[in-house]
């Protein structure tokens, strides 16, 4: 039987331990991995599943809440990443682990851990290439180039290469073409995934934004126009989800070096 939860019998029956505290008891010895905070419940095999630890969406959360989760997260496994949030949670969560760095452009707070931590992460070969149209487009492009550094990618940035003007892009085909995986981000009509698509034989992840004019309708326009792409090779994130392209980029690159079969395969 599993010690833990052979525990929490002994416990239930010498102390009369309440049923509630002993089904979460019981809970915790059946999931190890799974740290119940009340309002949050804690996935800390996910580092082995995914290659990162649990990432915190701030948005909709108390800063208590995201502190809490924090202080569990960075004891466990030493990095973290917690995007959406201002200035203000930040310095909340500052005040409590002053090694957290913040972007204010990503909106995110984060920690890369120790060196010898990050060094044994690190992608060694290949980089991952952030194309963005615009300078509008910029915070999503960083919230991408940020989450695909903090999984050990290298990461380089062309800014402003939107199909307004082609010639921008076309210029820079020579790294283009040097990239392992591209993410073009875009918002307005959402035509540069397309383009970029069509011109090299890499991956590319299409990243729609909200950015644009009344009928772009908050992205909708922009993320509609990628998946009708007839472009090959080409796939599509949610607006504004700059995280998920900088993860999906570096899974990618992961597999590309046969990193990912160094990892044990877990449920």
């Amino acid at each position: 039987m599993n010690p833990r939860f052979e525990d929490a019998l002994r416990r239930y029956r010498r102390t009369g331990l309440g049923k509630a505290k002993l089904l979460t008891a019981l809970s915790a010895s059946l999931n190890p991995s799974v740290e119940n905070l009340g309002f949050a419940r804690l996935d800390h095999a996910r580092e082995d599943r995914k290659g990162f630890p649990e990432v915190v969406f701030g948005q909709g959360k108390t800063k208590e809440q995201i502190a809490a989760i924090a202080a569990r997260l960075l004891k466990r496994s030493g990095r973290l990443l917690v995007t959406r949030i201002g200035p203000e949670v930040f310095d909340h969560l500052k005040a409590r682990h002053p090694e957290l760095r913040y972007n204010p452009a990503a909106r995110a707070a984060y920690h890369e851990g120790t060196p010898a931590l990050r060094a044994s992460k690190a992608l060694r070969t290949g980089h991952v290439l952030i194309l963005c149209a615009g300078t509008s487009d910029l915070p999503v492009a960083e919230e991408a180039a940020l989450t695909a550094r903090l999984l050990g990618c290298r990461v380089k940035a062309l800014h402003d290469v939107g199909v307004a003007g082609l010639h921008r892009l076309l210029a820079q085909l020579p790294a283009l073409r040097r990239a392992s995986v591209i993410i073009a981000v875009a918002g307005m009509e959402g035509a540069l995934p397309s383009v970029v698509a069509g011109l090299v034989d890499k991956p590319v992840i299409g990243l729609p934004t909200s950015v644009g004019y009344g009928a772009s309708m908050k992205g909708m326009a922009a993320l509609l126009a990628m998946l009708n792409s007839c472009a090959p090779g080409l796939t599509v994130v949610n607006i504004d989800n700059g995280f998920g392209a900088g993860f999906a980029a570096a899974q990618i690159l992961r597999l590309a070096q046969g990193a990912g079969k160094r990892r044990p395969r877990l449920p």
